[in-house]
């Protein structure tokens, strides 16, 4: 079996593990590559159809073609989809774009926030998420199945341990699980399997006319284009394998203090 096909096998039996195990799931689809490559192994794993619905975080602030490519998506592959927004904070103005908040106070509201919301809402007690340990430090600490309380704050000194694909799947009530099918996946990985699945893109990942191109995508006021050629998956995979500027480098909330990001993944956020 080659490497993507064990890849492949791992994350469908993280999903249906996690169907199995656990009620009221969702799914977070952010849009990106890797929440994408996540929704095509559910329909994969569930033989064309997606037995949860899928649950977008809208900050009014991304890219408009990342909207309508969610909503052409939802329609030919027929999909539940549930959009949440922190309206409060949104009406108030509260927002970093409006000189109101920090990146990260705004990463905070809106999508951490906004999420919280829409889980409540919808009374989710497990969310699929498509991080990476290679993406972003703080990320390689996760467990496959790992544990929230009931404010989904993640205590990452006290996660359990997994070992030779076992898996903790008995949790208190109350307890608010993330499931991160795609953990043992690199960005490498994702964008080989995009080339070979023939995976349906936005194409913001591709180079413009200026030599531009998205590598990681966000809220468009904080996320920025790298200087880049590749115009197609192939470019791309070739591109990735002499980089050595990181995922994430035109992201940046990330920049705005050194443990930004792991302060809000504690406090709940993807």
């Amino acid at each position: 079996m080659d490497y993507l096909s064990k890849l492949e096998n791992q994350s469908i039996y993280i999903l249906r593990e996690a169907f199995n195990k656990f009620d009221n799931l969702a799914m977070l689809w952010s849009i990106g590559k890797d929440s994408t490559v996540l929704l095509w192994l559910a329909r994969k794993a569930f033989f064309g159809h997606v037995p949860f619905p899928l649950v977008h975080v809208d900050t009014t602030y991304k890219i408009p073609s990342m909207i309508e490519y969610r909503d052409r998506l939802v329609a030919d592959w027929k999909l539940e989809l549930v959009v949440g927004k922190n309206e409060k904070v949104l009406r108030g103005g509260m927002t970093f774009p409006n000189g109101r908040a920090t990146r990260v106070e705004c990463c905070g509201m809106l999508k951490k926030d906004g999420l919280k919301q829409v889980l409540e809402k919808h009374h989710f007690t497990g969310v699929i998420v498509g991080v990476r340990r290679d993406e972003e430090p703080t990320r390689a600490k996760e467990r496959y199945f790992s544990p929230r309380d009931k404010n989904m704050e993640w205590n990452v000194e006290d996660q359990p341990p997994e070992l030779w694909d076992q898996f903790k799947t008995d949790f208190e009530k109350g307890t608010h699980i993330r499931i991160h099918p795609l953990l043992h996946w690199t960005e490498l990985n994702i964008w080989e399997y995009i080339e070979r699945e023939n995976i349906p893109v936005i194409p913001l990942y591709f180079a413009n006319g200026k030599g531009e191109r998205y590598r990681s995508l966000g809220c468009a006021p904080c996320t920025g284009a790298i200087k880049s050629n590749a115009r197609n998956v192939r470019e791309i995979i070739e591109e990735l394998r002499n980089t050595k500027t990181t995922e994430r480098s035109g992201r940046a909330q990330d920049k705005e203090s050194e443990d930004a990001f792991e302060k809000l993944r504690r406090d709940g956020y993807m």
